[in-house]
């Protein structure tokens, strides 16, 4: 057996598939439909939406199996994202990349294999719309353009997807986006024993910002705000925007005084900012910073909550 290379650009991919917010998300009707669609046409017995990530493949969409994920390293999706194209397996006993794969040799049985690789807004390959039959079969290009056809339909309902957990102006999480991945951040340091923090940001005189200059000055003021949180905390850390010029961070693997550490180093990249630009004001920020307690922030909402009431304690004091 073969094991599946990794992509050049891997981390990108990686990144990419997270910002989505869709993996371990429940069954959606609007990717069911594509994959019963793709069981008929073909008259296979298996469809999949799946989504290659880190070390598994995660099925989105499932029909015929029933099995939600499989390793990465026997993973025939994991072939498929590596090139542009339809992804054949006529026969998967003659092909030395897949003759004693687990999933050959044992259920699902796979003999064949076509995968249609799915595309993300910015091009990189996520996952792929697949059939599977128990016996060898050809695949012709007239089939490969009718893969193609319903891969496009998964590809646009992904997107819509993502594009409803980003903020428009800003393009990093909003407020339904942020609650998802804040679930996923937490279950996961759970898992790790991680130590995590919450912070709440509020951008002082914003609204003198807009009375004063004009909402498109004021849009600009958001959007470097959200760029300077993304350039100066890690790539681990959760940014959103969850209103109207209320942002928020999540510091995974962080202390109070890691996370005091990286707030800090967004107070420098905003000041380097508004130096580089003249037509910026200057743009200082109010926060509260909340560590993560497991038995009082079992929901997302109560830790935001906490972290809300630091910052008001922190504006008040800054009023006094």
């Amino acid at each position: 057996m073969k094991q599946p290379d990794i992509p050049d650009d891997e981390t990108l991919r990686l990144e990419t598939l997270r910002e989505y917010s869709i993996l371990d998300t429940a069954s959606e009707e609007r990717f069911d439909r594509v994959t019963r669609m793709a069981k008929r046409l073909f008259n296979v017995p298996i469809a999949i939406v799946s989504l290659v990530d880190e070390n598994r493949q995660w099925f989105k969409s499932c029909v015929g199996l029933d099995v939600s994920e499989t390793p990465r390293e026997v993973s025939f999706c994991a072939h498929a994202i590596l090139g542009p194209q339809v992804f054949v397996v006529p026969d998967t006993l003659l092909d030395e990349r897949f003759d004693d794969n687990p999933l050959v040799l044992d259920s699902p049985n796979i003999r064949f294999y076509a995968g249609c690789p799915l595309r993300a807004i910015n091009g990189q390959r996520l996952g792929t719309l697949c059939i599977i039959d128990e016996k060898p079969r050809e695949f012709s290009q007239e089939d490969c353009a009718a893969l193609q056809d319903l891969a496009i339909i998964v590809e646009r309902e992904m997107a819509a997807v993502q594009l409803a957990s980003l903020d428009d102006l800003t393009d990093i999480a909003n407020r339904r986006g942020f609650l998802f991945l804040a679930q996923q951040q937490i279950e996961r340091g759970i898992r790790n024993d991680e130590q995590m923090c919450l912070a709440y940001f509020d951008l002082d005189n914003f609204k003198k910002i807009n009375d004063t200059y004009g909402h498109a000055q004021g849009d600009k003021v958001l959007r470097v705000f959200a760029s300077a949180m993304l350039s100066s905390f890690r790539q681990s850390d959760l940014c959103a925007r969850i209103g109207g010029d209320e942002f928020v961070a999540i510091f995974s693997t962080a202390t109070l005084e890691v996370a005091q550490g990286l707030i800090d180093r967004l107070r420098e990249t905003l000041e380097h900012a508004v130096e580089k630009d003249s037509s910026l004001a200057s743009i200082d920020f109010t926060y509260g910073l909340t560590p993560y307690i497991p038995e009082r922030h079992v929901e997302v909402e109560k830790w935001l909550s906490d972290a809300d009431k630091s910052l008001y304690r922190d504006k008040h004091n800054k009023n006094t």
